[in-house]
């Protein structure tokens, strides 16, 4: 028998338009609908909202770690499950944990891992995305330069199959160690493959979004860039319409003057989106820790190698939010939606989460004034309670 819950709370955001003093109609795991407090069935219990507002659930799709766990250290169903329940304290109702570029063994455990996570139903687990190892060497970042390598058959179906068996995978890849014909055979096969870390020229980068490529990682970061005589994949990424793109949004990785930039440039459908790119320190005092052998130091807000090299984001979904209304400027549904609906369509799930429509996931947060995490649902389950 399903739990009947109508959440009260002085304003809730449903993803299109705003309802004052209205309760959220949650069935199990889905929601009904929102009514006004004395319309609520009377078989549905009432709860009153922690906070100020209640709106969408954010959904990241590029969390490395969190919770002091790093995926790539931990690549199994327990540091899966960590690191979504660090992230549910700061909104983030549905995530990738992203496994950086690794070995053989590693990337193997690490598919395994988000099969079972699945399979057992891990809260706020969405899927995965695997970031390399078929990147570009001359723009691999903090990527290990070592296991950069060229996507073989079996690693393609390696990721067919696994995409078979858990609701989104996704990949990031560079033209230079990835074929035309294997973009189309992992698009066919319903995999979501993203362009990132490549010195890809515009023209290339269209040949490949052509073969099925629908995304772009981290845009602006490790990738070519836009100039006058040569657009680069941030050209291609805000000219193409089919194109969404990731972007994350901590004050290192993009200044603020581009970052509106590309905002207003970007061609539709397609929308620019939030991700955290989000390492093992979220939630945590961490200093420092390992990636691939390497120590990765934590300095107000900044991750980076020993040469300098950034090297993911020490940021939360709900920060990212903030920033976007307090230094970008955005209206705050602006904002809701590149941490929900925009992330949501992007991997084809926007038919069941981003929004609080009936019949969608219950997946949304309790959020106060300053726009603070004060509750997390996912799945109609409270996963996370301030205090």
């Amino acid at each position: 028998m399903t739990v009947k819950r109508a959440i009260l709370s002085p304003r809730v955001y449903d993803g299109n338009a705003w309802h004052e003093n209205a309760v959220l109609l949650i069935d199990g795991e889905r929601c009904v609908g929102i009514a006004s407090p004395g319309a609520a069935p009377a078989d549905f219990e009432i709860v009153e909202a922690a906070g100020e507002m209640l709106v969408p659930g954010f959904i990241d799709l590029q969390v490395n770690g969190g919770g002091g766990v790093l995926f790539n250290e931990k690549p199994n169903v327990r540091g899966i499950r960590a690191i979504c329940s660090a992230h549910a304290r700061f909104g983030t109702t549905a995530l990738l944990p992203t496994l950086i570029t690794d070995s053989a063994d590693i990337t193997r455990r690490a598919l395994k891992a988000g099969v079972e996570a699945h399979r057992t139903g891990v809260p706020g687990f969405l899927g995965l995305h695997l970031e390399g190892p078929h990147l570009s060497k001359a723009k691999r970042g903090a990527h290990s330069e070592d296991l950069v390598r060229a996507m073989t058959e079996r690693d393609l179906k390696r990721l067919i199959d696994v995409r078979t068996r858990v609701p989104v995978l996704m990949t990031t890849i560079a033209p230079e160690n990835t074929k035309l014909k294997q973009v189309e055979r992992l698009s066919a096969a319903g995999v979501t493959v993203s362009l990132g870390h490549t010195e890809s020229n515009y023209a290339t980068a269209m040949q490949y979004v052509a073969a099925g490529a629908g995304m772009v990682t981290h845009l602006f970061n490790a990738m070519s860039p836009l100039a006058h005589r040569e657009p680069g994949l941030v050209g291609a990424a805000l000219d193409n319409g089919v194109l969404h793109a990731g972007i994350i949004a901590d004050g290192f990785h993009v200044h603020p003057a581009a970052f509106g930039v590309a905002l207003r440039a970007k061609n539709g459908p397609g929308r620019i989106f939030l991700v955290t790119d989000a390492m093992s320190t979220i939630g945590t005092d961490l200093e420092s820790f390992m990636l691939n052998g390497r120590l990765i130091r934590r300095d107000n807000g900044r991750l980076t190698l020993e040469d300098g090299t950034l090297a993911g984001a020490d940021i939360d979904m709900a920060s990212s939010v903030r920033y976007l209304r307090d230094e970008i400027g955005l209206p705050i549904e602006e904002a809701f939606a590149m941490a929900s609906q925009y992330p949501a369509e992007a991997v084809g799930v926007a038919d069941r989460k981003g929004k609080l429509e009936p019949g969608f996931d219950a997946d949304f947060i309790e959020l106060d004034d300053d726009l603070r995490v004060t509750r997390t649902w996912i799945g109609g389950r409270v996963a996370f309670e301030a205090g």
